[in-house]
């Protein structure tokens, strides 16, 4: 699912829940942030970590913890930038240098359709304007929901870069299909607040792609260096 929406420096590493056979192993710091955690989340909390680290390998980067950081943000390994995901079954870490890219986001939500009300509070007029228009044209989709996901991985990629909060309003994020198949496509996400800075630019928009399959609605954002 992941893979597929980034490009070549980046490693990824993915788990469905049929295929963990039990807890991954913490770090004793880790476990002490979710010692009061239900199973759920202490579980949640150590896949994706597994993950991360297997990501790191593949990077050939030792293997260490990954704690919380502001507004519970990953605090990378010096030289890495990344980006974790999680949902029921499902968990995915993506990896790159920071020499590669300056920043990345990736999400993953389960394909059904949002709780009644949040789409009104996650969204602007024109975007739910756009979203009846994609669901008459291809009801299959659910929108909605991907379009809750386009904004977290919008949130993600712009965190590292700011260190500030992004309201789900301050991003006005238009989904295209790609031609020829109603399961993937792009996005782009305009920035409604003044952009990051990367590389002495002023940004404002990001781009990224998405994916539904197994269940599940998947998106990416990649930040390149200018």
């Amino acid at each position: 699912m992941i893979e597929e929406l980034l490009p070549d420096p980046v490693v990824t590493v993915e788990s469905y829940s049929d295929e963990e056979s039990g807890p991954a192993p913490l770090y004793p710091e880790e476990a002490a942030v979710v010692a009061r955690a239900v199973e759920k989340r202490r579980r949640e909390f150590a896949v994706v970590r597994s993950c991360a680290r297997r990501a790191m390998e593949k990077l050939g980067v030792p293997a260490q913890p990954i704690l919380p950081g502001d507004r519970g943000a990953p605090r990378w390994p010096a030289g890495l930038a990344g980006s974790m995901t999680h949902c029921d079954g499902y968990c995915a870490a993506a990896l790159v240098r920071a020499t590669d890219l300056a920043s990345l986001g990736i999400d993953a939500e389960p394909h059904e359709p949002l709780p009644d009300g949040v789409l009104d509070a996650v969204s602007l007029p024109g975007e739910r304007q756009r979203i009846g228009t994609l669901t008459h044209d291809h009801p299959a989709i659910r929108w909605d929901r991907l379009l809750f996901s386009a904004k977290e991985s919008v949130y993600k990629a712009w965190f590292p870069l700011t260190g500030q909060w992004l309201e789900f309003t301050e991003a006005d994020i238009e989904l295209r299909a790609d031609p020829g198949d109603r399961h993937s496509g792009t996005f782009r996400a305009a920035l409604l607040v003044p952009g990051p800075l990367v590389g002495g630019r002023r940004l404002d928009h990001f781009e990224g792609r998405w994916k539904v399959g197994r269940g599940l609605v998947a998106t990416a954002v990649t930040v390149a260096h200018p």
